[in-house]
């Protein structure tokens, strides 16, 4: 059986002398800028939020500078990292914190859960660094690393194998010691991230390896197990690529759903709406179709097709609010989703290229 007495000194043990120490949010004990990695990292790698981290920071060093921010600039800096609805909840708690807590960002698990986009976990992860206040943690790569190391059955998201996981995840956790919590909790992450990993865990350098239940049964490959699969839909759109000049016309998506506050192509169910959306904008302009392009989103498939329209000229109903003339050359630092960042991108290189010169 599993050895839940020493789980946690083996852990802080191998956390001390093993495990991460040097990234950007390590250093500090402030809440506010380990609660924006919290949130940064959820379902990201630390190397691709490493660079939003930064410039997040220098953008908005405090929780007062961010709640202060038009939600555009948010979306902005946080486009291409994905899962938008982190960017709004993130600019909704940092007006809650200056409206609810006097511009001081909460340090305690309780406290830090009433926030907009704070969970169980992220909050017990923000009050360890932060205060270093004893509680579990239960994260996706803590989730492997329990189900692992316990042989607990079953897709960890379902609500029996959950309560079973936070069971075991408090039954864990360190003594109420100076630095443990600190030590045990970027332990679990650091082993769930480098070493227990979905694919070819390194067992060899695991410290819970002489009582690992999936070890010593073989099951690696089989704990956790999968969420049970479901049909993935697929969702088909045209979007207008209405050009003037090396202006690309936009519009700003409702704050809530898909892509909620970022500026996007207009989009169209079909080619017939489309072509008629068009027809208002500019009764001479022709759209032709460019090659389709594909986007997985968590629930769903989308495909969709480009169509390129060049305008004599900007027309006066292109300029109503929530529509937007946008240079082609401030594509790359505009708040765009990826998929479309790449469509101006591309279209932006190939005019430089002059293979859109003429037509």
């Amino acid at each position: 059986m599993p050895d839940t007495a020493s789980f946690s000194a083996r852990l802080v043990d191998w956390q001390r002398r093993h495990g991460r120490h040097h990234l950007p949010w390590q250093q500090t004990r402030d809440a506010y800028r380990i609660w924006l990695s919290e949130i940064m990292l959820q379902q990201t790698q630390v190397a691709t939020v490493i660079p939003y981290y930064g410039r997040f920071l220098e953008r908005f060093p405090t929780v007062a500078d961010l709640a202060a921010a038009p939600d555009g600039d948010v979306m902005a800096l946080w486009a291409g990292l994905g899962y938008y609805t982190r960017a709004r909840n993130l600019h909704a708690c940092a007006i809650a914190v200056m409206r609810d807590h006097g511009g001081v960002f909460p340090t305690r698990a309780a406290t830090l859960e009433t926030l907009p986009g704070i969970g169980r976990s992220t909050a017990a992860a923000i009050a360890a660094f932060s205060s270093g206040e004893r509680g579990a943690i239960l994260d996706g790569n803590v989730r492997r690393v329990l189900a692992r190391w316990a042989g607990i059955e079953g897709w960890t998201g379902a609500p029996a194998v959950e309560a079973k996981l936070w069971t075991l995840a408090t039954e864990v956790l360190p003594p109420d010691e100076p630095g443990a919590i600190e030590s045990h909790t970027q332990g679990l992450m650091d082993l769930g991230a480098t070493v227990c990993t979905r694919g070819k865990p390194g067992c060899d350098a695991c410290p819970l390896a002489a009582d690992c239940v999936a070890l010593r049964d073989g099951r690696t490959a089989q704990l956790p197990a999968p969420r049970p699969k479901k049909a993935i839909p697929t969702r088909s759109a045209v979007m207008l690529l209405a050009l003037q000049g090396d202006d690309v016309l936009l519009e700003r998506r409702p704050p809530s759903g898909i892509w909620g506050g970022l500026w996007t192509l207009p989009e169209f169910a079909d080619e017939a709406a489309l072509h008629a959306a068009l027809a208002r904008l500019d009764a001479e302009a022709v759209a032709r179709p460019l090659a389709p392009r594909e986007h997985q989103f968590t629930h769903f498939r989308l495909n969709f097709t480009p169509m390129l329209a060049r305008l004599v000229r900007k027309p006066a109903g292109a300029e109503e609010p929530g529509r937007v003339w946008l240079p082609l050359a401030d594509a790359e630092t505009a708040a765009l989703p990826a998929p479309v960042k790449r469509v101006l991108l591309d279209i932006d290189a190939s005019q430089r290229g002059g293979l859109f010169g003429a037509e």
